[in-house]
């Protein structure tokens, strides 16, 4: 089925043709609802976005209960008044409480004439039109009611599906199909305090083909035009028109004043596309496009940009190479591309195809592109596609990755390799009582110019006895794990191989267990669960020497507290770590005793080696530890409103701090945010990072960031903006300084944004950002 488009100025001119779909529910509601949850990482917009706005006046003479079905052509007409008087017997006057209705379709006023023969009617004093889609008041209307035809003079108009009102000199609904109205005003803003409005000299609508038709169509913010369309088509169902997007400006330091002006092209009900001219006046015109497409078995997109020739760029890597001397790094060509394809396409109900492909032109792209600090220092960009499958008892894949490097200060050598194919299978069954087997394997070619490459099988095939209570479990496994190696290319390793088809085979066993044990808690007059949870895992792995296997994709990540119950120490098949372990742990919660919501929640645990850790990475020498960094959390939610978060990695090798952070988030008010942390690596990290969405009041709040780094002493990010909100219309300015890449250099950046509610956004769209930057933002 069709997906909906990006907003566009034409389909959202539908607003001019009463037809946004926005629910009538949202009139004069003032509840803004409860504070978004603490500690979570994605606040959804306020359910209602017009709940600042005031309740229309013209609700006061809204009936309901009129027919929401049937053929107003062939319905009779119910007519009464107060009095009823005839000049003969063809023609009446009606005063006082004119009520005049066929079907959903109800006229009032204070006097009319009606016209028996002709069926010709008048109405004059304080008129009221309504039907199944909006309110209407009138100086005088005339009409006929078989056929059905209504003309008013002087409106103004109240929607009833959907949010909107306005005014008009005339207008005539000549059929429940059609009608016309003359120097119309459209807007969702409260009528007394219209912020934004359209204009139309005309308005024509046909709800038999569904389109309306505008002439001299003009919006204006504040009384003053910045928009103007000589003709205007529009439909009036929700269904997509091609047209203008809303425009986006921003100003950075690297592109200095830019400028999109997207076109969208309705090319068919399941695909479209949108064209994306782009102006930057630092570095010259971009083209981009989009084309994206929905069928029955497949959804995709294929995006690109194409800079023929960036004014700024040479003299750019000249500054940048005269700054890194040495490293031998490339030049490139000044036209700057990128290309972007992905596709989902189910084959059946077991396998699906998922496509990922990126390109950028070169390294320094998302340098001078990006808009964010993930994108600005983004050192790999990452490729795939594979084939998937999956049953009740087994997954598998088939595919390729591959990658691009996007930080120029990195030589190709440091590219990973390329996994041209690569296969995997996984299978879990049981097989007698509650014994299970099952098999994780992988096949992987590994590609890399310039560099030893080789193909690789690992296969682990194991059983288990897993044994599940309420207030205990053990879960014992045995396994075997294999892995043999095709190496080529042999004559880039540092010493000859004596095999080129080496492999490795060893046993793995272990054991998992652990108690819940439960206790009711009553602290500060309120009923608690604690819970006290004492674990314990062995593993015991054989040694194995590693040394004359290569080291395609393994690393060694850091220690976190669900790795302390892994079978491998490292991630990847190129290293089996030896062990002879035991791990203890310990976990308590603190639950409410109402609702299971945990308030509380503290581990601390660590692996006790029993052997020297002789398998190891190359260049790093064997360790001969009594046991790992002990590693704690501690979580304690007081409230909706509060949140206290501690990570801590102590080693007791060095008698040192290896890992700390320390984070707070503060909900107050409705959606104000306060978060403050502090992160440690030691070595590599040492920084304090302070977000904040701060609500002056109920239209103006504060947001602003300082990322700051103890170890260079320099800012990593930093931002401070401001937000308006009203019932019709919101804006933000913000102004950011950040690092462009990872070699310290720095970028200025304005962003500008307005959003007409209904209609659409004017300038550069932050939610997404304020959203990575802020941890809980939640948009106005």
């Amino acid at each position: 089925m069709p997906y909906s488009p990006q907003l566009s100025i034409a389909p959202r001119l539908l607003a001019l043709a009463i037809t946004l779909a926005l629910p009538l529910s949202a009139w004069g509601d003032d509840d803004v609802g409860p504070a978004c949850p603490v500690g979570q990482f994605h606040c959804a917009k306020h359910a209602d976005p017009w709940r600042m706005c005031k309740r229309n006046d013209m609700l006061d003479f809204f009936t309901p209960g009129l027919p929401a079905t049937g053929d107003r052509s062939k319905a009779l007409t119910d007519i009464s008044a107060k009095k009823v008087s005839r000049a003969d017997t063809d023609h009446s006057l009606l005063d006082g409480e004119v009520w005049m209705q066929k079907l959903d379709q109800l006229l009032r006023s204070d006097h009319a004439t009606y016209d028996n023969i002709t069926t010709d009617y008048t109405a004059d004093g304080h008129v009221y039109y309504q039907d199944s889609s909006m309110l209407v008041s009138a100086t005088h209307a005339a009409g006929t009611a078989t056929p059905s035809t209504t003309h008013l003079d002087h409106i103004t108009y109240q929607m009833l599906k959907q949010r909107g009102n306005g005014t008009a000199s005339d207008g005539t609904m000549i059929d429940a199909e059609h009608s016309v109205m003359h120097d119309v005003t459209y807007s969702t803003c409260d009528p007394d305090a219209r912020e934004w409005e359209f204009r139309a000299r005309d308005l024509t609508m046909d709800q038999e083909q569904e389109i309306g038709y505008g002439h001299n169509v003009t919006m204006a913010y504040h009384g003053v035009p910045f928009f103007w369309f000589p003709y205007l088509s529009f439909p009036l169902d929700n269904q997509r028109e091609s047209g203008f997007l809303l425009p986006k400006v921003r100003y950075t330091s690297r592109r200095g004043l830019d400028l999109t002006l997207p076109y969208y092209l309705n090319l068919a009900p399941n695909y479209d596309a949108t064209i994306y001219p782009r102006v930057m006046t630092e570095r010259g015109f971009m083209l981009g496009g989009e084309f994206r497409y929905l069928t029955d078995s497949s959804k995709g997109s294929l995006e690109f940009t194409y800079l023929p020739h960036d004014r700024a760029f040479a003299d750019e890597q000249h500054v940048f190479l005269a700054q890194n001397p040495g490293l031998g790094l490339s030049t490139y060509d000044d036209k700057r591309t990128s290309f972007i394809f992905k596709d989902t396409t189910t084959l059946n109900a077991n396998w699906y195809a998922a496509i990922n492909i990126n390109h950028v032109s070169d390294p320094y792209y998302f340098r001078d592109f990006g808009d964010s600090l993930v994108t600005n220092t983004t050192s790999l960009l990452s490729s795939s596609g594979y084939l998937y499958g999956h049953g009740s008892w087994w997954d598998a894949s088939i595919g390729a990755d591959f990658w691009e490097i996007t930080d120029p200060t990195l030589l190709q050598s440091s590219e990973p390799y390329k996994r041209l194919p690569r296969i995997t299978f996984e299978g879990d069954h049981e097989l007698l009582g509650g014994l299970r087997g099952g098999v994780r394997s992988e096949f992987v070619d590994f590609r890399k110019d310039d560099a030893v490459e080789g193909q690789r099988l690992d296969v682990y095939p194991y059983l288990s006895y897993p044994i599940e209570a309420a207030a205990y479990f053990i879960r014992p496994e045995l396994g075997y794990r294999y892995t043999s190696y095709d190496i080529r290319n042999t004559q880039y390793l540092p010493n000859p191989l004596q095999d080129t088809q080496p492999s490795r085979g060893v046993p793995i066993a272990s054991v998992d267990a652990g108690l819940v044990f439960e206790r009711p808690l009553t602290l500060f007059g309120d009923a608690f669960t604690q819970t006290l949870e004492p674990r314990l895992y062995y593993l015991r792995v054989p040694y194995r020497d590693q040394n004359d296997l290569p080291v395609f994709d393994t690393q060694l990540p850091t220690l976190d507290f669900g790795q302390l119950f892994t079978t491998n120490r490292f991630v990847g098949a190129d290293r089996q770590s030896d062990a002879n372990n035991l791990t203890l742990a310990l976990t308590t919660r603190l639950l409410n005793a109402d609702d299971g919501a945990e308030r509380v929640s503290a581990s601390i645990g660590q692996i006790r080696y029993f052997d020297p850790q002789k398998v190891q990475l190359p260049g790093i020498q064997q360790t001969n530890y009594n046991g790992s960094n002990y590693v704690g959390e501690l979580d304690i939610r007081l409230n909706d409103r509060w949140r206290i978060k501690l990570d801590e990695q102590w080693n007791p090798n060095t008698s040192q701090n290896d890992v700390a952070s320390v984070s707070v988030q503060h909900r107050f008010n409705n959606n104000g945010i306060l978060n403050v942390s502090y992160d440690y690596r030691r070595d590599l990290l040492k920084q304090i990072d302070i977000t904040a969405l701060y609500p002056v009041s109920d239209n103006w709040s504060l947001v602003g960031r300082f990322d700051y780094s103890l170890l260079s002493h320099g800012v990593v990010e930093s931002f401070l903006g401001v937000e308006y909100d009203n019932c019709c219309a919101a804006f933000r300015v913000l102004g950011r300084h950040y690092l462009k890449d990872l070699a310290g250099n720095d970028g200025n950046a304005l962003f500008f944004e307005i959003e007409f509610k209904g209609l659409g956004q004017l300038g550069e769209k932050t939610e997404s950002f304020l959203r990575r930057a802020i941890l809980g933002y939640q948009t106005p």
